[in-house]
């Protein structure tokens, strides 16, 4: 089934996500997509990593959690058609509840062989942007297993109130609050999950997440895209190269070629390489 007919989201889906803060769901990718995207991806994180060829246990602790290339669809044309793929936008519309969504960023996060865990956090605080209406798909291009940086997620925790700045990059603080000891969530069991090759996972802005370290010999390749509800706006002065990259104040709408609509879009369309793609790293 093309993705552009495929059906949507079913009711159930909905209220399992706004239950849970993650939903999986599985064949958004057939075989053949996940290849092309996946091989499109990965020449890209090639390109920008090219020449860095440090072992992992001679990175910062961050860059052992994973490989962080941000903002792929702004100058390689071969990964734009993930980023606005109409089936995952409209998915993540659905899951907002929203009738349209833009693109805050994209990113691959391939955490290597003998990669570290990456620590409990929540999504939202690192970003100024709000109200909480934002929701990551995250699509391993081979599948999630345990022993190979699969993820896990606290149940309903998006829903508790909490909002906490976890400094995953330890670069602050060497020593990361411990999000999972807030008595907001103290208790609630994370659930590791594992899903098939072609399913993506979506959870949302506020929910707890966490991933086990790559004890494997194969890289974890997995690309996110993370959506937001259109009218968002930037909350905080904080540097950002989403808001940064188009010169958004505080108060405005995010809006701009940097953040385009993913969905709706008319069938087969594309936005068009920005004038200014902007940084391509950045602090997520």
């Amino acid at each position: 089934m093309q993705a552009e007919t495929a059906a949507p989201l079913t009711a159930d889906q909905v209220q399992r996500f706004a239950r849970d803060g993650y939903l999986v769901v599985e064949g958004l990718l057939d075989d053949e997509e996940r290849a092309r995207h996946g091989a499109a991806v990965d020449d890209a994180v090639a390109y920008r990593t090219a020449g860095d060829d440090r072992p992992v246990a001679d990175k910062t602790v961050y860059e052992q959690s994973f490989i962080q290339c941000m903002n792929l669809w702004t100058d390689h044309e071969a990964v734009r058609p993930l980023t606005f793929h109409p089936r995952l936008a409209r998915g993540a519309a659905q899951l907002l509840e929203k009738p349209a969504v833009r693109v805050w960023h994209d990113q691959a996060l391939y955490k290597e062989a003998g990669g570290r865990e990456t620590d409990p956090h929540q999504d939202l605080p690192f970003w100024p942007i709000r109200p909480a209406d934002q929701v990551t798909a995250w699509i391993p291009f081979d599948g999630s297993r345990r022993g190979h940086g699969a993820m896990a997620y606290v149940p309903g925790s998006h829903r508790v109130g909490l909002q906490k700045f976890v400094d995953i990059t330890h670069l602050l603080h060497p020593e990361p609050y411990p999000v999972m000891d807030d008595p907001k969530i103290a208790g609630i069991e994370p659930v590791w999950v594992e899903v098939p090759p072609g399913s993506v996972v979506f959870h949302h802005s506020l929910t707890v997440h966490l991933a086990e370290p790559n004890t494997s010999e194969a890289m974890r390749r997995v690309f996110c895209i993370i959506y937001f509800a259109d009218g968002c706006v930037r909350a905080a002065p904080w540097p950002h190269i989403t808001v940064d990259g188009q010169g958004i104040e505080v108060g405005q709408p995010v809006r701009g070629e940097l953040t385009p609509l993913a969905w709706p879009r008319p069938a087969g369309d594309l936005p068009p390489t920005p004038t200014r793609p902007g940084p391509k790293t950045g602090f997520r």
